[in-house]
């Protein structure tokens, strides 16, 4: 991510010089695609920061916003999570280790987790405002929602995981399941 957000914005600032110099339209997109580029993936490490700065994965899970409901299971089984969550990137895998974290600092992580990709969702239509210096609302409104709905999987993925969790600590098996990766389903 840091990668791309450098080099996004390496692209940004070359495109719009040359841009002061010719005046192309094809020249004026692209700046326009690696500063929108540059701006999801910066806005998404700033929030990660700064979340992890205030919360240091000491979220409440008790709160009823981390609350999981069955209907909200069943979203998830029809959806199959449990399927495609394992495909799906993690920023920092450290985080979620079980070797390295008791099953309370994960549930606390998923929390923050959580609420870093719900600000990011928030966040993704901000690139919209930019259709009105430049135009373009429809492509800014569809890479809105793209980025929108791509941090709603990691959303769904951390609130699947956090109810796991929960239910395999309040199971007469728990000690046991410490020691073997969880896997049952609801």
């Amino acid at each position: 991510m840091k990668f791309i957000s450098v080099f996004s914005f390496i692209l940004t600032i070359a495109f719009a010089l040359i841009y002061q110099v010719l005046s192309n339209d094809i020249v004026f997109s692209l700046m326009i695609t690696f500063a929108t580029i540059m701006y999801h993936f910066v806005i998404r490490l700033t929030v990660g920061e700064l979340i992890n700065y205030f919360m240091r994965n000491q979220a409440d899970y008790t709160k009823k916003w981390f609350y999981v409901s069955q209907k909200e299971l069943k979203f998830y089984q029809v959806t199959k999570v449990k399927k495609w969550k394992n495909k799906m990137p993690t920023y920092s895998e450290d985080t979620f280790d079980v070797s390295k974290h008791t099953w309370d600092e994960i549930v606390q992580a998923t929390c923050q987790s959580e609420l870093v990709h719900e600000v990011n969702v928030i966040l993704s239509f901000v690139p919209i405002f930019a259709s009105l210096w430049v135009g373009a609302f429809e492509v800014f409104f569809v890479t809105s929602i793209l980025a929108a709905g791509f941090d709603l999987l990691f959303v769904f993925m951390q609130r699947f995981n956090r109810a796991r969790i929960l239910k395999m600590r309040t199971s007469k098996h728990y000690k046991n399941a410490i020691s073997k990766e969880f896997d049952s389903e609801f």
